[in-house]
């Protein structure tokens, strides 16, 4: 019998990449893996243009969650409209997914804890502490987080920490 697969999967389109991304994501988070891989064949080649037996999709497990990469051709891009956030408990954790991701992408896309991976993806690597200090009754706290965090690229949760005291 079929494994029973999540309700949503999210697909990420790449132009010839699908395989080279599901690996590296698969990398940087636990609890990560492979499935199953597609592969193109003769028939819709007028339509979908790629080789016979070139991979169209790689599904992918990161985190307990279900991805498939497509390798569909050039004509989609990512863009920041999309993100996928990172909770962290700690620096550590956001030192680590920041440096892993970072690796090879946008330097300038990284702003207020966002990132754009080698691939084009969008990244928020967040502390969960810097969320609760948003939702803080008082707004003059609230305001000096804001104000810390829109002058930082990678967040830095000992500096959000101390303004946030005051």
């Amino acid at each position: 019998m079929a494994e029973i697969m999540q309700k949503f999967t999210t697909c990420l389109w790449f132009n010839m990449q699908a395989e080279e991304a599901a690996k590296f994501y698969v990398s940087i988070f636990k609890d990560s893996s492979i499935g199953r891989v597609t592969r193109y064949v003769k028939e819709g080649q007028e339509i979908h243009g790629k080789e016979p037996g070139s991979i169209m999709s790689v599904e992918f497990r990161i985190a307990g969650q279900e991805f498939m990469a497509l390798n569909g051709g050039p004509m989609f891009k990512f863009s920041e409209a999309v993100s996928f956030i990172i909770n962290c408990e700690t620096q550590e954790e956001v030192d680590y997914y920041w440096d892993k991701l970072t690796e090879g992408g946008d330097e300038s896309a990284q702003v207020c804890g966002w990132l754009k991976d080698k691939f084009g993806v969008s990244w928020q690597v967040v502390p969960i502490a810097m969320n609760e200090m948003l939702v803080d009754p008082d707004t003059e706290k609230v305001e000096r987080v804001t104000k810390s965090f829109m002058q930082m690229k990678k967040l830095d949760l000992n500096e959000l920490q101390r303004v946030y005291e005051g």
